[in-house]
């Protein structure tokens, strides 16, 4: 897969990450896509890295799927828990 694919898959991640963790971000819609983005990245390295799983070069792969919502989740976790009250409700 392309930049490009990484992109939107990021894209994807992110707002499937958002969905299934539900709440306010303290950096809105845009922040959370980033945020998808940049776990599609790190998903992919660490399963790629740590987990012995290689990335397919399909967008389709179940696998590549599931390492890009898994980073996207943990990285909007840790995202909360470091900014999520540096903004008054």
């Amino acid at each position: 897969m392309g930049i490009i694919s990484w992109i939107i898959l990021g894209l994807l991640a992110g707002a499937i990450a958002k969905i299934l963790l539900p709440g306010r971000d303290p950096g809105g819609l845009l922040g959370t896509t980033l945020i998808g983005v940049a776990g599609a990245f790190i998903g992919g390295w660490i399963s790629a890295r740590y987990l012995d799983r290689p990335i397919s070069n399909e967008f389709y792969d179940g696998a590549t799927w599931a390492a890009a919502i898994g980073g996207s989740l943990v990285l909007l976790i840790v995202y909360r828990i470091l900014f999520g009250h540096s903004r008054s409700r």
